[in-house]
């Protein structure tokens, strides 16, 4: 029985994914529950994801003393493991792929963490992973580094349909727009399909919250804590602003005419972090067509028992948005340094984690051989 809180979500034009994946959802059927009754209509991973998810159970044992006894090593172990996953993912998730035309019915695996900064290296790793899933309906994930721009463009130029990850900036969105659409161009020009090449953009929301936050308590003044709460929501409208300027010029609509899709915005780190917020903030107040909205569980099954969906609450609202930005810097928080960090600290994070998925796997490697 679908949910009448996503299927009112969904009805107004936003994609519901989960940000979430693990052998447990998929054995379980977890994953085909949410599609049934929470309107789930594709799936995110990263780094943190599979580490979580490779530290809990027994599910991947069997597969990690084969690959062990083979004698692989661990780098090989996590990409068979992880791309294995993924592969599974993208079968169940197939109907929906065909039935929204490659809009929907997606699955996302990330590229080495540790890549972020070398666009020869993340271009070469995310052919390998294309080529290792196998699937129409993967998205191979990119992190929105200045050396990601290029290897985006690259690998749009492909043919490969790319989730840009890590964005938490608007001159930095727009930058990966650009990029998007250089590498639809290279991509015609090398003679493929447009319309088979599809792309989401991954603007994180709490996060940029949570640092202003933070900046705004240290403040102290009432100006100053009367803004906690708002940037996220506000940095995240003012991107969709950007996505309806880009996908509507002259040079986007010759591409249209080409076939190309345009680029959906994602909103991802849609986990509320601060109690004291509406565990739903992070949905019900940015809906618009044509975005996507990735969710953790908790999230979403939030969303689906007190989620109130009441149509667009983003393209009314850029003045209000850009009032807030610029309130703000009044009481000195500075955007620029906000989001410069948080870029830095979102490739620390996925790097740690990767890390320790690495330590992890080792560690039951050592066990299998011992």
């Amino acid at each position: 029985m679908t949910n009448p809180n996503t299927k009112a979500l969904s009805d107004a034009g936003v994609s519901i994914w989960l940000d979430d994946l693990s052998r447990d959802l998929l054995e379980t059927g977890k994953i085909s529950d949410l599609i049934e009754e929470r309107n789930v209509v594709g799936l995110t991973s990263n780094p943190s994801i599979f580490q979580a998810a490779m530290s809990k159970g027994d599910r991947y044992n069997d597969d990690l003393a084969k690959l062990t006894k083979d004698g692989n090593d661990v780098e090989h172990v996590v990409f068979e493991l992880t791309t294995a996953d993924v592969r599974e993912a993208c079968d169940l998730f197939l109907p929906i792929y065909e039935s929204s035309k490659g809009v929907d019915g997606r699955a996302s695996i990330e590229v080495d963490p540790r890549l972020a900064h070398d666009t020869d290296k993340t271009v070469e790793q995310a052919k390998q992973m294309y080529a290792a899933v196998d699937r129409p309906n993967v998205l191979i994930k990119i992190p929105a580094t200045k050396a990601g721009l290029p290897a985006i463009t690259a690998t749009i130029a492909e043919g490969i349909s790319v989730n840009v990850t890590l964005i938490f900036s608007l001159e930095r969105y727009r930058a990966v727009m650009n990029a998007y659409l250089e590498g639809l161009e290279k991509a015609q020009a090398n003679g493929h399909d447009l319309s088979k090449i599809h792309s989401v953009a991954s603007f994180f929301v709490s996060r940029v919250d949570t640092e202003i936050d933070k900046r705004l308590d240290a403040i102290g003044t009432d100006e100053a804590v009367a803004l906690k709460g708002k940037a996220g929501v506000a940095n995240a409208r003012l991107a969709y602003q950007a996505y309806e300027e880009v996908f509507s010029t002259p040079r986007w609509t010759s591409l249209a005419d080409a076939g190309a899709n345009p680029q959906r915005p994602l909103w991802a780190s849609t986990g509320v972090k601060d109690p004291a917020y509406p565990d739903t903030l992070y949905v019900t107040e940015l809906v618009a067509p044509g975005i996507v909205n990735t969710m953790p569980e908790k999230t979403l099954e939030a969303t689906a028992d007190h989620g109130k969906v009441t149509g667009d609450t983003i393209t009314g609202g850029y003045a209000e948005a850009s009032k807030v930005l610029d309130d703000l810097e009044g009481v000195g928080v500075s955007y620029n340094e906000v989001v410069d960090l948080l870029e830095v600290e979102g490739v620390d994070k996925f790097e740690k984690a990767w890390g320790e998925l690495l330590d992890g796997v080792t560690a039951e490697m050592e066990k299998v051989s011992a």
